[in-house]
């Protein structure tokens, strides 16, 4: 790569893509990488504020911000990932279908260390959709060190650093406890409020039991389900620790040791999850916030099951940091702090 003047480059190839910005109507590149440059172009460029350009001379042990940006695009792309097209250094990656966004942090922040280059997405864990921006990468000089490119290459390995992982079918069952609601002194308004979240990622409910207060009435209950069919179980309400709310005992009994009875999210600390037998059968207990709040831990929790996941104790206790929801007056999660 060469400095020369501009009226000077009559000939020479462009080693970089040339941007016009016209305020309120484009911005893009009025000359493209590769371009052979003319006298008719010499205007355009001086117009641009182009007095001096970069011509491309061959040089083996650099590379071009294009090429070393298709190589951040190819560690990056997993699956369900899209691309478009590669200009100033610059490829973004979006969904192929809906999911969970999923990043490996360690590598990302391991490339970003490297300096220039950088790699900026939306924060993972969360649901996306089709068509969804997920991320975007950049060379920041207009040429860099093939070994330096190799060597994040060699760092990030087989894996991808992102992928889409698409949400299952799942066939739910919900127990709805309490002895108000079983002997019909008020109206269950706790299920609809679940059975609508869970919709959004397209399962059905194909069970749905009402039950009073007894450990042994809901584990019953649970069990009938999952007979029935169902792989993700949702118990509403007695999480607690008053002396009539037993929903978390009767989850244990069915399912042996739980994950977490306990999360640091506000709303939401009572959650309960655990998993039933070798089919890893998500058992939620769903606190009275998930009822009457906009967001809760139910929403931070749900995608992730949604796409098979099996979550551990750690990824809950990691959501304490960004864990309280602010109740804002127009809620616009998950556009906003909460969960992250």
């Amino acid at each position: 790569m060469k400095l020369v003047k501009t009226e000077d480059a009559v000939g020479q190839v462009l080693c970089h893509d040339i941007t016009q910005i016209i305020k309120g109507v484009s911005k893009g590149p009025v000359f493209k990488k590769g371009h052979i440059i003319t006298e008719e172009d010499i205007p355009v460029l001086l117009s641009v504020g182009k007095e001096h350009l970069y011509i491309w001379e061959n040089d083996e042990n650099m590379m071009h911000e294009n090429d070393a940006a298709e190589v951040l695009c190819a560690i990056c792309k997993g699956d369900n990932m899209g691309r478009g097209d590669v200009s100033e250094g610059k490829i973004e990656l979006t969904a192929e279908c809906d999911g969970v966004f999923k990043i490996d942090r360690e590598k990302l922040l391991a490339v970003n260390s490297f300096g220039q280059m950088m790699i900026a997405s939306r924060h993972g864990d969360f649901s996306v959709r089709k068509g969804d921006k997920l991320a975007g990468t950049k060379i920041i000089p207009l040429v860099i060190e093939k070994e330096k490119m190799e060597r994040v290459r060699a760092l990030c390995g087989s894996e991808p650093i992102m992928k889409v992982v698409p949400f299952k079918e799942y066939k739910a069952g919900i127990v709805t406890t309490g002895n108000e609601v079983y002997a019909g002194r008020i109206e269950d308004t706790f299920t609809p409020v679940v059975q609508a979240k869970i919709e959004e990622y397209g399962t059905k409910v194909i069970g749905h039991k009402i039950t009073n207060d007894q450990s042994e009435n809901i584990e019953k209950c649970i069990r009938e389900l999952i007979s029935d069919g169902c792989d993700l179980i949702l118990c509403t309400g007695g999480m607690s620790v008053d002396p009539d709310d037993k929903t978390p005992l009767a989850i244990r009994n069915v399912c042996g040791d739980v994950v977490t009875y306990g999360a640091p999210v506000l709303p939401g600390a009572m959650f309960l999850l655990a998993y039933y037998g070798d089919e890893k059968i998500p058992v939620m207990g769903l606190p009275g916030c998930v009822m009457y709040a906009k967001r809760t831990v139910f929403d931070l929790v749900l995608p992730r099951i949604m796409s098979g996941e099996i979550l551990q104790k750690g990824d809950l206790d990691r959501l304490g940091e960004g864990g309280l929801c602010l109740n804002c007056e127009v809620c616009m999660f998950p556009n906003c702090g909460f969960g992250k």
